[in-house]
């Protein structure tokens, strides 16, 4: 249907008010009295902020802007470090920490290519670089006013603490809002960096497909005018954000990888990227590198709740995948494949990975280098799922040997301790043995399949694209034009524009605090 001038200027209008009014995308100073409030209180606190183009080239950055900062502590300085290149204790590096897999795991001869979120400063995982995205061009563009605001961070695992830690140490205060059935290792996070848990840290029903839930929690806090959620399922700062920053660095580890592997003789060419959707932040790396190197984006979810896959519903242990809705900030017009793992595959990898049986077994009977062993305790859940679905990927695309496919470790096993032990006590006995680790091996790397995956066509993607309409215009009030205008790719390449606006923003915002 063609529409009149008439009729497409309204509906621009009401993509633009609503974009600006109901998800913050300004490109302005809406509000000055709240504008001048956070200059004071950043000149009080010596917060400085840093631009996205730095932190999607950290050679921008003065080391001396992070100086002796903790990395692990809640000071300004860390906000320098929201970025892809650090190393485990904090230092910067020239390329992001990434392993290339070997066939004696994967099982095929692709380069698999997984980069390490657990680098990532105070939370060991990638989300605090979503929650500055989210938090930083509300406070430069005067919505979010840090000395009347609570910030509010939704979430089914990281995200929040993510807030948590961003909102403290930008000096605001921030609130987590998580499923119940959450590993503890998040709630004790929490406990250290949480001034008051009582009140900042609420606990909704269920486990990762809760997600409805916890909007519900955040529906009634907004009815309180002091509270300001950053609903990270349709923050398009946090789409944004991953587009410049995760995109840049996992294309530049690509290409390094393929010039030590031109010096091999072989010349690889990046073939797809896989992505647990979760809150479609993440996956948004991959429309840069479809843009830069033509890669195909595969979304990946839980087989136990496949709502890509087949409208289905469930619950699972994928922790930080959210899901039983689609984001809206997810692309799903460019999305390529859907992957669903099993938490079965998760939870027993996980243990495979992270105990000294399994990891004999990995070197003794597999080959495995001890580094390589080392470096697989820093798979969490989801990092795992996404390993297997690019494995998966290289199988169902039929991809050449020189194809690559790149991947993320969100997290690493240091967050699942508790929920490892569940597994052990549940699954194994209490421990694993050698003949559990080859089984284990054997059913979840030993004999990978290209079962539930859709590689998709356009009726795929608009179906999975209309599942979003109940969440997001009956359920949240999202108009009806602007959840429609996301089926084009102008949409999203049109909101691009705001990141090099936000710098400048960025820039006059440090001046002010400076001045």
């Amino acid at each position: 249907m063609t529409l009149a001038p008439d009729q497409t200027s309204a509906t621009t209008s009401v993509i633009s008010d609503a974009l600006e009014n109901q998800f913050g995308l300004a490109d302005r100073v809406v509000d000055e009295a709240a504008l001048a409030n956070s200059v004071a209180r950043f000149r009080e606190q010596g917060i400085v902020l840093p631009t996205f183009a730095q932190l999607a080239d950290p050679t921008r950055i003065d080391p001396s802007l992070v100086g002796d900062a903790d990395h692990q502590g809640p000071d300004a300085r860390n906000l320098w470090r929201v970025h892809w290149y650090n190393d485990l204790a904090g230092n910067r590096v020239a390329v992001p920490d990434h392993v290339v897999l070997p066939k004696e795991i994967t099982g095929v001869d692709n380069p698999i290519i997984v980069v390490f979120g657990d680098r990532f400063p105070m939370i060991t995982a990638h989300k605090v670089l979503a929650a500055y995205s989210c938090l930083a061009p509300r406070v430069v563009t005067g919505q979010f006013d840090p000395t009347s605001h609570r910030a509010i961070w939704p979430s089914t695992g990281n995200y929040a603490r993510g807030g948590v830690a961003i909102s403290r140490i930008m000096g605001c205060r921030g609130v987590a809002i998580l499923p119940a059935g959450m590993s503890q290792e998040r709630f004790d996070w929490l406990d250290r960096w949480c001034a008051n848990t009582a009140e900042d840290v609420i606990k909704t029903v269920g486990t990762e497909s809760n997600v409805k839930e916890i909007y519900d929690a955040c529906n009634e806090l907004s009815l309180d005018p002091g509270n300001f959620v950053f609903n990270q399922f349709c923050e398009f700062g946090n789409h944004l954000g991953h587009y410049a920053v995760t995109g840049r660095a996992f294309g530049h580890v690509f290409e390094t990888v393929r010039d030590a592997m031109k010096k091999q003789g072989r010349d690889i060419s990046l073939a797809a990227f896989t992505s647990a959707t979760g809150s479609a932040g993440t996956i948004a790396a991959g429309d840069r590198l479809k843009h830069d190197y033509g890669a195909r984006i595969v979304a990946v979810e839980a087989l136990e709740c496949p709502t890509m896959l087949e409208n289905g519903f469930g619950e699972h242990n994928i922790q930080g995948i959210g899901d039983k809705h689609i984001p809206l900030i997810h692309n799903v017009m460019n999305t390529d494949v859907v992957c669903a793992i099993s938490d079965h595959a998760t939870d027993e990898l996980d243990v495979l990975f992270n105990t000294p049986a399994g990891q004999k077994y990995l070197v003794d009977s597999k080959g495995v280098s001890p580094e390589l062993v080392e470096a697989l305790t820093h798979f969490g859940f989801s990092a795992i799922a996404n390993t297997l679905a690019a494995i998966k990927t290289a199988k169902l695309l039929d991809l050449h040997p020189d194809q690559a496919v790149i991947t993320v470790a969100t997290d690493g096993g240091a967050l699942y301790p508790s929920s490892r032990q569940t597994t052990l006590v549940d699954r194994f006995a209490g421990e694993m043995t050698t003949a559990d680790a080859a089984e284990v091996f054997g059913r979840h790397l030993g004999h990978v399949t290209t079962e539930n995956m859709i590689d998709c066509t356009t009726r795929d993607r608009n179906r999975i694209f209309n599942l979003g309409y109940y969440t997001w215009v009956e359920q949240q009030g999202t108009p009806f034009e602007l959840f429609e205008a996301r089926r084009d790719l102008g949409f999203w390449t049109g909101l691009q524009r705001y990141l090099p606006v936000w710098d400048e923003m960025i820039d006059e915002f440090n001046a002010r605090v400076a001045g």
